[in-house]
Parts: C-alpha cells; sequence; structure tokens
C-alpha cells in the first residue's frame, strides 16, 4: 500500500486543481479539446525531454518505497507521467486564472465589469 502513496498525492493534488477549475471554468470546463491537446502536447515535450536525459545518463530513477515501481521506459516510472500532466494542467489552470482575474479587474477599473452593490443589495 505504501507504494502508492506517491501516485496517491499526485491524484488528491490533481483533483484539487481541476475543482479550481470547474469552479471557474478555467481550462478543461472551458475548452476541453483545447486543454487536452495543450496537455498532451506538454507531456509529449516533456518526456521526450526525460528520455534524452535518461539516455545521456543525466536522469535515472531515484530508489523510494513510496512509488508502485512501473516503468513505462527504462528510469521513466509512470508516476513522472501522472506528475507532467498534472504540471502542464496546473500551469494551464494558473496562466488561464491570471489573465480572467486581470480581465476582471480591467474591467471594473474602467466600469464595465457589474454593478456594485452593498450587503443589502442595493446600489451604494
Amino acid at each position: 500500500m505504501i507504494g502508492l502513496a506517491y501516485l496517491a498525492v499526485q491524484a488528491l493534488s490533481f483533483a484539487g486543481i481541476l475543482v479550481i477549475d470547474h469552479r471557474w471554468r478555467l481550462a478543461a470546463f472551458r475548452a476541453p479539446a483545447a486543454t487536452a491537446l495543450a496537455v498532451t502536447a506538454a507531456v509529449a515535450l516533456f518526456l521526450t525531454w526525460d528520455v534524452l536525459g535518461v539516455r545521456s545518463g543525466v536522469f535515472f530513477r531515484g530508489r523510494t518505497d513510496f512509488m508502485t515501481g512501473l516503468l513505462i521506459a527504462p528510469e521513466i516510472p509512470v508516476e513522472e507521467v501522472v506528475f507532467l500532466a498534472f504540471l502542464s494542467y496546473l500551469a494551464l489552470v494558473c496562466a488561464t486564472g491570471v489573465t480572467a482575474a486581470a480581465e476582471h479587474l480591467r474591467a471594473r477599473r474602467t466600469g464595465n465589469g457589474p454593478a456594485r452593490t452593498d450587503e443589502t443589495g442595493e446600489h451604494p
């Protein structure tokens, strides 16, 4: 069971970002096909980087009881693919979140945002 600990933490982290994405419709819940393409392309790029690193002797798999021990290629554990997908999706959610927040602030400053009301629903 301890061999699944790292993968479980990754899954929990991924779920947390999915909740954030769902709440504000930032990536996968706004444009699922584009998100899938962007994450897949990033994972492919990073895996290519990993394979080149392994072949040149720079990258190697560390030994730990917290990982499953399943490899998708020599020195590349399955957890690496999950981590790369999480990292890519997190970067996409963060980038679209910052963009959405900046647009929201710009709209409020220029008066194009929603009308402001106080706690009672009255306009100040």
